[in-house]
């Protein structure tokens, strides 16, 4: 299906997928590699999904060496579809702050994201740009364990609050919508999802996603007659839907 034009960028903040670097949460009981392995199924899901959508622009912020990852070719091939450019400063919200900036450069609005959600699709990603093109302000989604999946921001001098907000809390999403707000800007709801952390969240996740990430989860999963089993359900939806509100609405 060819989708009409966003004149939007996504950009996708990402991590080298590399044992012990990437996915520490999971381990246990997941073993480094194998929660490597996750981590890059979850990316190249997240990159397919991206390229699919109708954003005008593709911007991946990078951090690692690829060469040394999980799945390294597969997603060096995925990167050609994207301008990739390294992460930049000392503290995570200075990484994301510049990102942004370094996305903007398209002269377009910016619609962040990570590798952490394997469960967006394109119609998902759609559904958040067109609500941050008729806002024409900022748009936050939420996180079920109180941080943020997505942001999106018109004005790039918004991300730069990005800087000053504690991360990897339960009250980062809070702090953002806060910060955002200090800064003049108005928040705008997208869907709240399930970012994948711990263990448990991959399993919430992969029940409800297709692709990559829970054909690997299936796979890697502790051999544990006790642990829940991974089913992935290829008829399933992606976890919300979104209605473009008339922009102002909050």
């Amino acid at each position: 299906m060819t989708r009409p034009d966003s004149a939007a960028t996504v950009l996708v903040v990402a991590k080298a997928p590399i044992a012990g670097f990437a996915k520490t949460r999971l381990t246990p009981p997941l073993r480094p590699r194998d929660a490597a392995r996750l981590a890059a199924s979850a990316l190249l899901d997240t990159l397919a999904a991206v390229r699919a959508s109708s954003a005008r622009h593709r911007v991946v912020a990078w951090t690692g060496e690829l060469a040394v990852a999980e799945e390294a070719d597969a997603i060096a091939a995925a990167l050609r579809d994207f301008t990739v450019v390294p992460q930049r400063g000392n503290t995570f919200g200075e990484r994301l702050a510049n990102a942004h900036a370094d996305a903007a450069r398209h002269g377009a609005p910016v619609l962040q994201i990570g590798m952490d959600t394997p469960q967006i699709d394109a119609d998902l990603l759609d559904g958040c740009l067109a609500r941050l093109l008729a806002t024409g302000d900022s748009v936050l989604g939420p996180a079920v364990d109180g941080g943020w999946w997505a942001l999106g921001v018109t004005d790039p001098r918004a991300a730069r609050a990005l800087v000053d907000v504690p991360m990897s809390t339960p009250q980062t999403g809070e702090f953002t919508r806060a910060a955002l707000r200090r800064n003049g800007f108005h928040v705008h709801a997208l869907p709240m999802l399930t970012d994948v952390d711990h263990y448990a969240d991959a399993l919430a996740v992969a029940a409800r996603c297709r692709g990559r990430f829970a054909a690997t989860l299936a796979l890697v999963a502790p051999a544990d007659p006790s642990a829940p089993r991974i089913t992935p359900d290829l008829d399933l939806e992606p976890d919300c839907a979104i209605t473009v509100s008339p922009a102002g609405s909050r």
